[in-house]
């Protein structure tokens, strides 16, 4: 038999996961400044075994429009040089024979502009996640009612789950407005 505070303490917990996932997700919405980042995902073969990239090379962005990749051992070049463009990445890696460097195109506004959208598309889906868990918790204490749980009791549970999704939305919202002015800086 759960209580009306571990329904509660179940509740943050699922929020604050939504909250970073919804920050991972925007992670990925990239502005046209250079991030290591840009490059996860990437794979090639280093002695015998698929290995991400960043474990076969050191990966670092020298200034905001450039990402430079430093294998440890110079033979694999041509292999990361081949990973990269499989990779479908968009970019178009440059080899001179000791490093790697992938040149960032600056991003339009117009592509600027459906950055933004698909941020907004992703806080969307947050939000939708959070009013399901705020539907899931609800349900939860009405179930508490069999249990010899009080009304009063219920009713101060539900008034507190909404505060908290109040406030997990608002912060949904921040995470978006920050965004937002991210991918509008030019």
């Amino acid at each position: 038999m759960s209580s009306v505070n571990e329904i509660l303490d179940q509740l943050k917990n699922q929020l604050e996961k939504n909250i970073e996932h919804t920050k991972s997700e925007f992670h990925r919405i990239r502005a046209g400044k250079a991030t290591p980042d840009m490059l996860e995902g990437v794979s090639l073969e280093f002695y015998g075994a698929m290995t991400p990239l960043n474990q076969a090379a050191n990966i670092n962005t020298p200034d905001a429009r450039t990402i430079m990749i430093q294998p440890w051992d110079k033979s694999i070049l041509r292999d990361i040089e081949t990973a990269i463009i499989n990779a479908n990445l968009g970019f178009a890696p440059q080899n001179d024979g000791e490093t790697i460097r992938i040149n960032i195109p600056p991003v339009t506004e117009e592509r600027r502009k459906e950055l933004v959208k698909r941020a907004k598309n992703e806080s969307e889906h947050s939000k939708i996640g959070i009013r399901n868990l705020r539907k899931e918790a609800n349900e939860k204490l009405k179930k508490l009612k069999g249990d010899g749980v009080s009304e009063d009791e219920i009713a101060g549970g539900e008034e507190r789950v909404q505060k908290m999704i109040d406030s997990y939305i608002s912060k949904t919202e921040e995470v978006l407005s920050s965004k937002e002015k991210e991918i509008m800086t030019v």
